[in-house]
């Protein structure tokens, strides 16, 4: 298996004995995802659980299909979404291809991702960068209503149609719910192709279905291999023990912030593994962020950010510790060559491999932190590929669903974030939304 969680640098904060104590809540939140799924809060959205075995294999293929047209008959795909609907898809391809993809795709399409802010300049960009070039549009959306996508798919779909008049259909692939909702009905009466975001898993668990798969595969990634490991995954993080690197890692978290550290710092030493940093804010946060209760998930990318906040984490407030997600191998590799001047003083580290050095300075600096009271997890994955990721992505679901239990909250609905949108809606003059409008006018 190709995830390994290494737990030595927690010694000094948490005891074997801490670690039982919390046995028999685990017990209980491993209850709820299985035997006991009744009585579980958020059981409607367990559908993830077995989805990496248990997925539309007819759907699967037609993605693959799509994303093959899409690579043939499009210099560009658009993706449009927010949240749930874009992070992960997102971070794959970053993780797998870089975060330079944009520059190094070759003749694969270029991908933007679009409909995640309100900001006229990011998309008047896009826009241009599309007017004079072949191009497609995958819109994700449960509803179709949420208004940061729904901006964004009325300017691309009125460019589409200007552009290729009544065969616009064919370059929009909708991802949306599978019998109703505003982006269906539109899907169904202008006859876009559709993919389905399965009714029992949430957005922020998304990224194994139709609403990551497509931009993954049109990027040119391994879905096969992506789907091999989460399958990996389930079946190795099955088992209720704190054997278990996964629910051992879910119950560590909890331990922490029960002594009072607030914010789970999540660390790479890799730069392509930033989106996945805000995949997994975004994964802990809306899960865990309720009724009061939750780590705060922030991130980092070490060796940059240790030359920025890295003075916060070594001297400042005791309120954080570090998950550091670490890769074995990496995608390329650079020697240090000698230099028979020494002239940069860097001959000690000649015949070095980069990789090498990295590896000793995310030891060197856990050390450091440890040593400064912030406890370090650290997971070590193999390497930055499509089979590693889905067994990543995987690991994360599973120890979310389990930490946000044991928590004692439900890890799958996010009822703070439809506050903003409602009072956006009635500022926006929506209707059905007078009275609210009214009220919120009188306090601004």
């Amino acid at each position: 298996m190709s995830i390994k969680v290494n737990f030595d640098l927690l010694k000094s904060f948490v005891t074997d004995k801490d670690f039982e104590s919390v046995i028999p809540a685990l017990n209980i939140a491993h209850g709820f995802l299985y035997e006991n799924n009744v009585n579980a809060p958020g059981n409607h959205a367990h559908g993830w659980l077995d989805l990496p075995i248990n997925y539309d294999k007819e759907e699967f293929a037609r993605i693959k299909a799509a994303a093959k047209k899409i690579q043939n008959d499009s210099k560009i795909l658009v993706v449009i979404g927010i949240g749930g609907s874009s992070l992960g898809a997102r971070a794959a391809i970053e993780f797998v291809k870089g975060k330079n993809y944009n520059f190094t795709c070759g003749k694969l399409p270029k991908i933007f991702f679009v409909g995640n802010s309100m900001s006229p300049a990011e998309l008047n960009e896009v826009v241009g960068f599309c007017k004079d070039v072949d191009f497609s549009v995958n819109v994700i959306s449960k509803s179709g209503t949420t208004i940061e996508p729904a901006i964004a798919f009325h300017i691309f779909k009125k460019l589409l149609t200007e552009k290729y008049g009544d065969k616009a259909n064919e370059r929009i692939y909708a991802t949306t719910d599978a019998v109703k909702g505003t982006l269906h009905g539109m899907a169904l009466k202008e006859d876009y192709e559709r993919f389905v975001i399965p009714d029992d898993v949430g957005g922020r668990y998304s990224v194994l279905t139709a609403v990551g798969l497509l931009p993954i595969a049109v990027a040119g990634i391994d879905i096969d291999a992506l789907m091999s490991g989460a399958a990996d995954s389930r079946e190795k993080y099955s088992v209720c023990s704190l054997d278990n690197d996964c629910y051992k890692y879910a119950v560590a978290r909890q331990l922490l912030y029960r002594s009072g550290k607030a914010i789970e710092l999540f660390i790479s030493y890799e730069p392509d593994f930033l989106l996945m940093n805000e995949w997994l804010k975004q994964l802990f946060g809306e899960s865990e962020g309720k009724e009061g209760k939750g780590l705060y998930p922030s991130s980092a990318i070490y060796s940059t950010d240790l030359h920025s906040m890295g003075q916060y984490v070594q001297d400042g407030a005791r309120i954080l510790f570090e998950t550091v997600v670490h890769f074995e191998n990496s995608k390329s590799e650079i020697e240090i060559e000698l230099d028979e001047d020494d002239s940069d003083g860097l001959n000690f580290l000649a015949g070095e491999n980069l990789s090498s050095i990295n590896k000793r300075a995310c030891i060197a600096t856990a050390l450091a932190h440890t040593d400064g009271k912030v406890p370090n997890i650290i997971i070590n994955v193999d390497g930055m590929d499509a089979y590693n990721l889905g067994a990543l992505i995987y690991f994360f679901e599973k120890a979310c669903a389990i930490s946000g239990y044991i928590l004692g909250v439900n890890p799958f609905d996010q009822p703070g974030v439809e506050v903003y949108k409602k009072n956006m809606f009635a500022l926006l003059g929506k209707p059905g939304y007078e009275e609210l409008r009214a009220e919120l006018k009188a306090r601004i």
